[in-house]
């Protein structure tokens, strides 16, 4: 594969890259809360989520290699991995590579995340909302079709699908605190989580 093929390669995987993870952070956002769309479960939007992180890895995984091949810059392994290592374009070349290292711990801390402590697991899953704006700017910094419309309509999409989710977040977990607290508010009222198909079971002595 020659080098503009590879440039090509690298260009069209990282913008793949940056739509795929932005997705997982919508996701990501939208599942944090209990609300649901009414006719798609909980478990399918986890299991889409998954799916969709695993293939912004694989992308990933092409562009950080095409990038390391292209033979018409110099880019080092070891750069990808060492932030602010690479001798071209070291700045935005590292801030790609905090952004790797960042999507690295978060891929593997989530495959061994039945063998980690629930409040560990979420410390350095909280790392997946900063990856998302590093992985930007590095897009943006660095590509060479940066200034393109097109790229920058791309960009302003994903900007706003995030600043949307987080938006519709705050909003809806808003909205369940007032209920929770309405709810507490109510003498004699067990906790929602005791409510069957809308109707309060009466607990006795026996049960």
């Amino acid at each position: 594969m020659n080098s503009t093929a590879l440039w090509y390669a690298t260009r069209a995987t990282g913008l793949m890259a940056l739509v795929l993870l932005t997705l997982t952070m919508v996701l990501g956002i939208t599942t944090t809360t209990r609300a649901r769309a009414r006719h798609w479960p909980g478990f399918a939007q986890q299991e889409l989520h998954r799916r969709i992180s695993i293939l912004s890895v694989v992308f990933l995984g092409i562009h950080v290699l095409t990038s390391v091949l292209d033979t018409f810059v110099s880019i080092s392994w070891a750069a990808v991995f060492v932030p602010f290592t690479s001798r071209y374009q070291g700045l935005w070349v590292g801030v790609g590579a905090v952004a790797l290292d960042l999507m690295i711990a978060v891929f593997v801390t989530s495959l061994l995340r039945e063998r980690m402590r629930p409040a560990t697991w979420r410390a350095v899953h909280w790392l997946a909302y900063l990856s998302w704006p590093v992985a930007m700017a590095h897009t943006f910094g660095m590509g060479t079709d940066a200034g393109e419309g097109w790229v920058i309509v791309l960009g302003a999409v994903c900007g706003l699908a995030v600043a949307g989710a987080l938006g519709w977040r705050l909003r809806t977990a808003n909205r369940q605190a007032v209920a929770r607290t309405a709810h507490a508010s109510v003498p004699g009222t067990p906790p929602k989580h005791l409510q069957l198909g809308g109707r309060t079971k009466v607990w006795s002595r026996h049960g």
